[in-house]
């Protein structure tokens, strides 16, 4: 099968093509041929040069071609994975600063900054989605562009159900309580509920036992992984659950925002220099590529929510959650299990179809499901508690303004997507971040086309 990645030329499509390869090496793999798709010729080349030397080393034979023609990249794919960034890197730059200027909180995905990259990135999201259906009619898209929730809500409007959106954050999450508990994660079946970097881990099962009452008990434990020590086990306990990491954001909103502003750079500054230094030397020195990429990977993940970890004390992160396996896996895992129809289970965003009560069926959630080959299938979850149904309720509101805002062309829902987002606490900081980010981006003039 023929997999095309559309944003081909980005960081990460090494750890994807790393699982492909092994998949190769065990025998009978899922994918037999990579298309790589980008605007950028040269970051296709430098990672084109990474995949090349992955290829020579592993004695895999899983052929690359990369393209700038994004209908020739799709011509004959079975599964198309959408890894985008619109805008790159210096348009996350953006997002993080005028929001940390307007006195709100810079992140890419969550807030303000999560809206402006959602405003920008759904437009090229939809019109990728209709090459899909035009140029291959009959793959599944397994989407990672973030926004990735709100991404994958959009896409489903154009491919119906065969849009499968991932994230690395829930399995990361899992693999480190379980190991906490000394279980072996594979062991370990994980009661996840929520949206795109919104969701809490509510069980974890094993031997016929719901375990996560022992872990929230055993403070030692409890604070041996990095979700964690980012929390507190006080806090941990009183919500009754283990949150994604990107609830920081939201429960130490004030902390969050005065490490980001004591902080020299932005967190997309900082991969700005990182990657930038990467893709220059790969270009001159392809030999090196991968040393290159594994050096600049490594360097990225010590410092992945560095702000964040100074604002609960400070602390690094554990040597085995550097390596990687948890974005490449589920993805892999996925596109097995559609293309094999061999039921896995997985933890997917996809529609909810009435699977997590008092969220509307057409919404795009977070929950484990049963993956085979007519889709991802939700299993039916326990109700959110109260402040969790609140913020996610609050959250999809903003996400389907965002949609409606770039569907329609409307600045009204574009200002109310920002201005009642619960982490912009003032309509006129509202007023201010539209204005400041329509005038730094002039796509989104030509997508916000009138009031």
């Amino acid at each position: 099968m023929r997999l095309t990645i559309l944003g081909g030329g980005g960081f990460r499509v090494p750890l994807v093509y790393r699982a492909l390869l092994a998949d190769a090496l065990r025998g009978d793999p899922v994918v037999t041929e990579v298309a790589l798709h980008d605007t950028d010729p040269g970051r296709l080349d430098a990672v084109a040069a990474v995949l090349a030397v992955q290829r020579e080393r592993s004695g895999a034979d899983v052929p690359v071609h990369a393209t700038t023609d994004r209908a020739a990249a799709l011509d004959g794919a079975g599964m198309v994975f959408s890894a985008m960034r619109v805008g790159g890197m210096p348009g996350r730059v953006l997002d993080e600063r005028i929001a940390l200027d307007a006195g709100v909180l810079g992140q890419e995905t969550v807030g303000a900054g999560g809206i402006s990259y959602g405003l920008r990135t759904l437009p090229e999201a939809l019109a990728a989605a209709r090459d899909v259906a035009e140029h291959a009619p009959h793959a599944w898209l397994v989407n990672f562009t973030n926004p990735a929730g709100l991404v994958t809500e959009a896409m489903a409007g154009v491919l119906g159900d065969r849009v499968v959106g991932i994230c690395d954050s829930p399995v990361g999450l899992g693999r480190r309580a379980a190991r906490a508990l000394g279980l072996d994660p594979a062991d370990v079946h994980i009661d996840y509920a929520g949206l795109n970097h919104l969701g809490w881990v509510r069980g974890l099962r094993s031997g016929g036992r719901d375990l996560l009452p022992d872990l929230l008990a055993d403070t030692p434990a409890l604070e041996s992984f990095e979700e964690g020590r980012l929390f507190g086990a006080e806090w941990l306990r009183a919500v009754g659950a283990l949150p994604n990491e990107y609830l920081h954001y939201y429960y130490f909103t004030r902390e969050a925002l005065q490490a980001a502003r004591a902080a020299p750079r932005t967190r997309g500054e900082q991969i700005v220099e990182q990657q930038r230094r990467f893709y220059d030397e790969a270009r001159e020195r392809p030999g090196d590529a991968y040393e290159l990429w594994d050096r600049t990977r490594l360097e990225r993940e010590r410092t992945y929510m560095a702000d964040n970890r100074r604002a609960s004390g400070g602390f690094e992160r554990e040597a085995e959650d550097l390596d990687g396996g948890g974005y490449e896996e589920v993805a892999l895992a996925v596109m097995r299990a559609v293309a094999r129809d061999e039921p896995t289970r997985l933890i997917v965003n996809t529609r909810g179809r009435g699977a997590l009560p008092g969220i509307g069926p057409d919404a795009v959630v977070e929950l484990p499901c049963m993956v085979d080959g007519s889709g991802a299938h939700p299993l039916a979850a326990a109700p959110l508690t109260g402040h969790q149904e609140g913020l996610v309720r609050a959250v999809k509101a903003v996400e389907r303004d965002v949609i409606g805002a770039v569907r329609t062309g409307s600045r009204t829902a574009a200002l109310r997507a920002f201005a009642t987002h619960p982490l912009v606490d003032s309509v006129e900081a509202a007023h201010t971040l539209l204005e400041e980010y329509t005038r730094a981006f002039p796509e989104l003039q030509r997508v916000l086309r009138h009031d």
